[in-house]
């Protein structure tokens, strides 16, 4: 095996061929998105299972302050998200992070970060048909429906749910005042049937809504946008009855403390947090069903990122305005919050709008994931069956039935949690390597210069002095993390390594004179990785070295580029 192949690159103009190939066969996408669309889309994404499940565990951790961390994780994302417009307008091509990464750094890359995003797309999906599933039974429960607690959650849940019961029951904790939470799986475990010693438990909900996503996706792209475009206003609406409402029964005593947990509390959010705007690079994956996608995909993510933000900011101050921080660690906060103020009515129209909201994610991201198997397919990295157009829908239909069911089954049994981390560290890998790409890529004089381009400022001096600036800041804020490091090593890992990145480049733009944006992007990623456990890390490194091995026992050998490079 020559190492050098493990890096052979897809050329711009070979890029463009294939798009023009792809476009003017026989069976091929529709292009149907405007920018009005996509922004559409990308909104559909981002407002969905972090503003409406996960944001109550971030506000529990840091309190009011977490409305910040919203600003500085838009802020970081802002910074992949000028990359990923400059590539959008360069590439015009399906495939997201996957073809821009097998174009600036090469196929091993390409793979990996196609390999990364079923863990961003496929797995995070399953994590917001778990949170449809709690938002949905709790809905039509108001209504006198019930669906049975063992058809309605995972087996990790029900059997922790049981084992707290009881423990609080040995402790002589009433009925009454156990957790409704923990009495669900309690119930959950002891109604299961059981097969064989085991507890048939499984969430039905979960797997319906993704298997109704599915068809719908399956049966073309106009369809999916406008549902999509329906279920936004929709879900804009009620967020902005809920601001409006919500602002009249704010007690500002509820924002002191602002940051009760401090700067560490704060941070314990990122992953809940990152996961509210995990979306707005789905939209990438369109590019060949967009009228213009080398003007409409950097407008529709740039505006897509503002407007989401300025609503994430409001509500997250709504919430903690409206009710204490400390009560808010629930699957359905913003319907919780008007529960407490005794507006039932209108939490039952939150808990709706929930639905209708994750439901578009979960749209989004079906839409997403088979495009990238797709383009992975056309160069050969897949089998040809994933690359296969419906000739009436226009659709890449089988790679959009393996994606509902490589998010349906685990959805039936998987637990929010884990699968939450999964996808954040996934989706800030692949906003590492896109940052990468654009500092590798974007300064070559052969290529086209592309309608968007990331605006170069010298980072020379600017990177160096913000390193010193982060150094002494971790030194502020864990002035034992020195001592920490020999002590407790195995936790500091992670900061300990973007630290070290950190000197590194440092060096290579002062060295190189790298592009500030970029450079920013990568930094600030790489530390809100570092803010994740080391069991993420395992997790996710068993999940990349999977990957490694079907790339060099198959994709490998049948790679396109490997007779030509």
């Amino acid at each position: 095996m020559n190492i050098s192949s493990l890096f052979r690159r897809k050329r711009f103009s070979d890029i463009m061929a294939h798009a023009s190939e792809f476009s003017e066969s026989e069976v091929h996408l529709k292009k149907n998105l405007r920018v009005i669309d996509l922004i559409a889309l990308a909104i559909a994404a981002i407002i969905g299972g972090g503003i409406f499940s996960t944001i109550g565990t971030a506000a529990n951790d840091g309190g009011p302050a977490v409305s910040l961390l919203f600003v500085f994780t838009a802020l970081a994302c802002s910074f992949s998200a000028l990359c990923y417009a400059e590539f959008a307008s360069r590439i015009p091509l399906s495939g997201s992070a996957y073809t821009y990464a097998y174009a600036s750094m090469g196929e091993l890359v390409a793979w990996i970060i196609g390999w990364d995003l079923l863990m961003e797309y496929s797995v995070g999906n399953i994590a917001v048909a778990i949170s449809w599933s709690e938002y949905f039974t709790g809905f039509i429960h108001g209504f006198g429906l019930h669906i049975p607690e063992y058809l309605a959650m995972n087996v990790a849940t029900a059997r922790e749910g049981f084992n707290e019961v009881i423990g609080l029951m040995a402790k002589g904790t009433l009925i009454q005042d156990i957790p409704q939470r923990a009495m669900y799986g309690y119930n959950a475990w002891i109604n299961a049937p059981t097969l064989f010693d085991y507890k048939i438990i499984m969430n039905i909900p979960a797997f319906m809504i993704v298997s109704f996503v599915t068809f719908l996706v399956y049966i073309g792209i106009k369809e999916s946008k406008n549902a999509s475009n329906l279920m936004v206003l929709l879900k804009l609406i009620v967020i902005l009855m809920v601001i409006a409402v919500g602002a009249f029964y704010i007690n500002t005593d509820n924002w002191t403390p602002f940051a009760p947990n401090g700067f560490v509390g704060v941070m314990k959010g990122v992953s809940a947090v990152f996961f509210a705007y995990i979306g707005f690079d789905a939209i990438s994956t369109t590019a060949e069903e967009c009228k213009n996608p080398q003007r409409d995909l950097p407008k529709a993510m740039i505006w897509s990122l503002i407007i989401c933000t300025i609503l994430y900011v409001l509500i997250a101050l709504v919430m903690t305005g409206m009710v204490s921080y400390q009560q808010l660690a629930v699957a359905d906060p913003l319907a919780y919050i008007f529960k407490v103020v005794h507006l039932d009515w209108f939490s039952g129209l939150v808990a709706f709008s929930a639905i209708i909201a994750m439901a578009s994610v979960l749209l989004v991201f079906q839409v997403g994931q088979p495009r990238i198997w797709m383009s992975m397919s056309r160069d050969g990295l897949l089998p040809k069956r994933f690359a296969k157009i419906h000739p009436k829908y226009k659709t890449p239909s089988y790679s959009t039935l393996v994606t509902g069911l490589v998010v349906g089954v685990p959805s039936l049994f998987m637990n929010l949690e884990a699968v939450t981390d999964l996808t954040s560290i996934g989706t800030l890998f692949a906003f590492v390597i896109i940052c990468l790409g654009v500092l590798s890529y974007g300064n070559e004089s052969s290529e086209q210069r592309p309608k968007f381009k990331v605006y170069y400022i010298n980072g020379k001096y600017i990177i160096p002095a913000l390193s010193v600036l982060l150094f002494a800041l971790v030194n502020y804020l864990k002035p034992t993390f020195v001592k920490d490091v020999f002590t407790n090593f195995y936790n500091n890992i992670p900061l300990t390594m973007f630290l070290i990145l950190l000197v590194v480049i440092s060096v290579f733009a002062f060295i190189k004179r790298l592009s500030l944006i970029p450079t920013l992007g990568l930094i600030i990623n790489l530390y809100l990785m570092s803010e994740l456990t080391v069991v993420n890390w395992l997790r996710f490194g068993i999940w990349l070295i999977v990957g490694l091995v079907i790339y060099f026992l198959y994709s490998y050998k049948h790679s396109k580029l490997r007779n030509i490079v």
